[in-house]
């Protein structure tokens, strides 16, 4: 008896040691998975607290653990209102990481803990934030009677989809339906993860109208100039066939999740990444990509202030988004490739944007051509992407062999955020929501209900934002 009260009394003793180097080791080299699932919570949380105004406890159980990792579900996160910072600790001990809110600029995270220098990382104020009127849409917030066939189709939930948070259908230049799901409104500022890339490339697309650069510009980064990235252009970043090597498996540590919540510095890791084919032979979808062109046309702009009030300057003021929050990193560089918050209302207005051919009251603010890039196929892609960060076929499939209109164009975004614009039919379909891909929810499905519910288009189309009434550009 007394060996087998050894023999127990060594194993507890033996166990408590492994419980105690287990937690010291995640304590001092938590693994980098544990690290990103952290900075992943603590950036949404942070953003969701500061700009969309919910509560951090549910954006943590909603939006972060129930959709995600089963780890993530041991994730605990406290949030500091006076300083705007938010923290988030495995099992509330390790792995700590932070997120920042920097007034006007939204959240950045902050995975290196140094706060002080990603608050000099944007030492200038913010723009003044817009005011919002009650004049009709797209001129203010008014909207009036909604289209009864097509709110049945938003009222049908297996077309909506799983954790359906917005839904807004622009028809001839003003919203004929709008849905949204519990907790949510017109008034709710969401992300629209990677639709953030084709905002972010009509923003580049503002510096081509006033010649600060083009389409055939290469020599675009420092570190480029003495091999063979050198070669790259900006169309090449713009239809993802740049030939330079990047993960976006979002299942682990990859390129994506490494550069999004281990670097301060997002623009290292794609800066810095081989080449894996010459440029313009090769597509291959990258969120370093999207932030790679951040910098450039940041660095295009002409000084640091003025680069960080141009996407508030040059787009969101003349569309009147006024609830646009494009988010930095660290080390001020905007996340082009994922950080944009938005009301479902601001969405369409850049979606009505795209469909009048990058003209808003009567003034052109893209190039002409500029936004027919977004509808035109790369040869790399098979026809599944396009030349200016746009989708044809999200998820495979060409839009007419699925019946709808062959000029639909799509923004797509992690978590199912889609926008559908649809030239032929004078229509934009925006739809965000909490869905992850393997609920398998295709927007293809909701865009055609709609359509076969829409009635005969009144022509010609009133151009948003004017009184005029125009045609919208194919």
């Amino acid at each position: 008896m007394r060996f087998v009260l050894r023999v127990l009394k060594a194993l507890a003793l033996l166990l408590v040691l492994i419980v105690v180097a287990g937690a010291a080791w995640l304590y001092v080299r938590p693994p980098e998975l544990l690290r990103v699932g952290d900075g992943y919570a603590a950036k949404i949380v942070c953003s969701n607290v500061f700009i969309a105004g919910r509560n951090a406890e549910d954006v943590l159980e909603d939006d972060v653990q129930a959709p995600g990792n089963p780890l993530l579900r041991l994730v605990r996160v406290s949030v500091d209102h006076d300083n705007g910072r938010v923290t988030a600790r495995f099992m509330g001990l390790f792995a700590s990481s932070y997120a920042l809110y920097r007034s006007g600029l939204g959240c950045t995270s902050v995975p290196d803990g140094d706060f002080e220098a990603a608050e000099k990382a944007v030492p200038f104020d913010p723009p003044a934030r817009m005011e919002t009127s009650d004049a009709s849409w797209p001129q203010g917030e008014g909207v009036g009677d909604a289209d009864g066939k097509i709110a049945a189709v938003l009222a049908d939930a297996g077309l909506a989809g799983p954790s359906m948070r917005a839904i807004v259908v622009v028809r001839d230049g003003r919203i004929v339906a709008e849905a949204y799901g519990s907790g949510f409104s017109a008034k709710t500022p969401l992300i629209g993860w990677s639709m953030t890339k084709t905002v972010n490339a009509a923003i580049l697309g503002r510096l081509m109208l006033d010649g600060k650069i083009s389409f055939d510009d290469d020599h675009l980064l420092a570190q480029w100039k003495d091999d063979a990235r050198a070669k790259i252009k900006v169309s090449d970043l713009l239809g993802m066939e740049s030939g330079l090597a990047f993960n976006e498996n979002y299942g682990d540590v990859a390129d994506v999740t490494r550069m999004l919540y281990l670097d301060p510095d997002m623009v290292s890791l794609p800066a810095n990444a081989p080449m894996e084919a010459a440029p313009g032979k090769r597509f291959r979808y990258s969120s370093g990509t999207a932030v790679l062109l951040s910098r450039i046309w940041m660095d295009r702009v002409g000084n640091a202030q003025a680069a960080f009030s141009y996407p508030h300057d040059a787009l969101f003021a003349p569309l009147g988004m006024t609830s646009a929050v494009f988010e930095l990193d660290a080390r001020g560089t905007f996340a082009g490739s994922s950080y944009l918050y938005a009301t479902a209302h601001d969405w369409a207005r850049f979606g009505q944007f795209l469909l009048q051919d990058g003209v808003w009251n009567g003034r052109r603010l893209l190039p002409e051509g500029f936004v027919g890039a977004m509808r035109t196929p790369t040869a790399a892609s098979n026809g599944q992407y396009t030349q200016g960060q746009a989708w044809l076929a999200p998820g495979g499939g060409s839009s007419a062999a699925f019946g709808l209109p062959e000029d639909t164009f799509w923004l797509s975004g992690h978590d199912g955020q889609s926008m559908a614009i649809v030239p032929s039919a004078n229509l934009v379909v925006v739809r965000l929501g909490l869905t992850p891909s393997w609920l398998d929810y295709r927007p293809r499905t909701l865009l055609k209900a709609i359509l076969a519910a829409l009635p005969p288009s009144g022509a010609p189309q009133q151009q948003a934002g004017s009184q005029q009434r125009t045609q919208a550009q194919p």
